[in-house]
């Protein structure tokens, strides 16, 4: 029996046979979803070449033994995650100062600057903001990233738990747990008075250190080992949490994360995870 699992996996048709013969090495392969996603099985550890081979073939790569690749608990960021958008940038430019929050939010993501202070720096800046900004964000521009329904919806049809740990704030979590179907989520607290934001954040930050003790929590909750974990996310303040389950994937994240990272999601959508879980596409869940 293979001891390793290697899975590659493309943009749709971006895999081709030989592409995975000249990866594979003489390895066994499968595939998961012809010309997107396959798997490599090794009776060793895989070829230290492997990623480079991957990276030139333009796919993702994940290597596991093979034992431990079926997850039961999925914690997930938000921003720039299941969504394809910075909720506090996009606040910000309904306040005018879009790009003065997003030059800020960047250097946070990229782990330049201390999360809860730039936070603070931040939220700081829409005060006198009204709160319905919020609805009409949710209803004309935050829109979930390719592949998270699906996502969402095949990891909890297997039975999974699936949690939204995120730096943002609990309205848009709330309402993105509801698309998705999310067991639960949680989030920064926005300080409003009459109808605007006071610019304050309610204590304490929801910031790198609530994300692992979140990840931990859960884990402990269900009664899970470190292996039946997996956790996704893009910016410095996901790292903790990344590092600590069984797999850590960085999805389109920045440079520090996606080299910090178990795994990376470059060439794939979000359901790239399944993927990795060992899924085949003809298995995934309607979403």
């Amino acid at each position: 029996m293979p001891a390793y699992v290697a899975t590659l996996v493309a943009a749709p048709a971006g895999l081709t046979d030989a592409a995975i013969a000249r990866i594979a090495q003489g390895a066994r392969t499968r595939w998961l979803a012809r010309g997107e996603a396959a798997d490599l099985l090794f009776e060793d550890a895989p070829p230290p070449d492997l990623r480079a081979a991957s990276d030139e073939a333009q796919a993702d790569l994940f290597v596991q033994p093979i034992g431990q690749r079926d997850k039961q608990l999925l914690v997930a960021d938000m921003d720039s995650t299941l969504i394809g958008q910075e909720c506090i940038d996009e606040l910000a430019n309904v306040a005018g100062i879009g790009e003065r929050v997003a030059a800020i939010t960047e250097r946070a993501m990229r782990g330049e600057l201390d999360f809860a202070s730039a936070l603070r720096e931040r939220v700081g800046l829409l005060k006198g903001l009204d709160v319905d900004v919020i609805d009409e964000l949710l209803a004309e521009r935050i829109r979930l990233t390719p592949g998270a329904k699906t996502l969402a919806a095949t990891f909890r049809a297997r039975g999974g738990y699936f949690a939204i740990v995120s730096g943002g704030f609990v309205p848009f979590t709330g309402a993105v747990a509801g698309w998705l179907g999310a067991d639960e989520h949680c989030a920064n607290r926005l300080e409003a008075l009459s109808g605007k934001l006071t610019g304050r954040v309610e204590e304490p930050i929801q910031g790198a250190d609530a994300k692992l003790s979140a990840l931990r929590e859960l884990r402990g909750r269900l009664g899970l080992p470190v292996a039946a974990t997996m956790a996704v996310g893009d910016g410095a303040n996901d790292l903790p949490m990344l590092r600590e389950a069984g797999l850590g994937v960085a999805y389109r994240a920045k440079p520090k994360v996606a080299a910090a990272a178990h795994a990376r999601v470059e060439h794939g959508d979000l359901t790239a995870l399944l993927f990795a879980m060992g899924v085949a596409r003809a298995d995934f869940a309607n979403a």
